[in-house]
């Protein structure tokens, strides 16, 4: 079975060093908060692993392909230096990682020019972006401009979902669900992965079944129940884990794929959901 892992995280060796002086140095203060947490025992919410740890724990999982995110930084500069950084891992590893750009709109025509960069380097999407995060209005010209632009440029953009329902926790920013409805409604001709199972709108056959949306499942164990993948609305969701956090604390302390892996597997997820539907989406191979 050829896995699909649509949700992976991967920060240039600066950061992994010493992620708190990284992030001061750039004023990314809610990347800072969300990614250098502790749990209450002491132990990291998150790992930061080099490109070749990534590797090993894929080979260690049976994922063939990762999708590397950039993230909803706060600065275009921070952007910019993410996406230079991805640029290198998908041309040293062309066959095991795709990535999707990250911008941010108060950047102007810089960003949607960005995005072209993007793509004209093989870039397969933009995300993960959060308008909510980003402090980014949806009637912002710019950010729909960039929408309008994905669409044209066949490239699906990821959007961060909290659950409404979801406990609270450092970092925490509301997500109204209704946003990502009118998104998708304003723009049908680009393609929406929103993660998190959507903060549940994937699990609501009436909202959240638009043809124009798909729904990854990072952090899924940290959020629902084993049941969820049961759940699933066929064609639309895309197997992601959200590495290098820690899904499953109370089992160990470092990332993995492998126990995710196993629990959709033993759920019943198909090879549509583990892999296929995210190989039709951006047409790998």
């Amino acid at each position: 079975m050829a896995i699909i892992d649509g949700h992976v995280h991967l920060y240039p060796s600066e950061a992994n060093r010493d992620p708190a002086k990284w992030a001061a140095a750039r004023k990314e203060t809610h990347w800072a908060t969300l990614a250098t947490r502790r749990r209450k025992d002491g132990s990291a919410v998150q790992g930061f692993p080099s490109m070749s740890e990534l590797l090993r724990d894929m080979n260690a999982a049976g994922i063939r392909k990762a999708v590397l995110l950039g993230w909803y930084w706060e600065n275009h500069a921070t952007c910019v230096e993410h996406n230079k950084f991805y640029a290198s891992c998908i041309k040293a590893y062309p066959t095991r990682f795709a990535a999707f750009a990250t911008v941010h709109p108060a950047a102007g025509a810089a960003a949607l020019d960005e995005v072209r960069r993007a793509r004209d380097t093989g870039f397969s999407g933009l995300g993960e972006l959060s308008p909510h995060s980003q402090h980014v209005p949806l009637s912002d010209p710019i950010w729909r401009k960039l929408m309008t632009l994905a669409g044209e440029l066949k490239m699906p953009v990821n959007l961060h979902v909290t659950d409404p329902r979801s406990k609270p926790y450092p970092g925490r920013v509301e997500t109204p669900l209704a946003d990502f409805i009118a998104l998708a409604r304003d723009f049908p001709w680009t393609n929406f992965i929103l993660a998190h199972w959507g903060g549940g709108l994937a699990f609501d056959p009436v909202k959240g079944g638009m043809p124009n949306v798909y729904y990854d499942t990072a952090a899924s164990p940290l959020l629902y129940g084993a049941d969820v993948w049961a759940k699933a609305p066929a064609g639309r969701v895309l197997f992601g884990s959200d590495y290098p956090l820690v899904l499953y604390p109370k089992n160990g302390k470092e990332p993995e794929f492998a126990t995710l892996v196993k629990e959709a597997q033993d759920a019943g997820a198909d090879e549509a959901l583990l892999g296929d539907n995210m190989a039709q989406l951006l047409g790998l191979g």
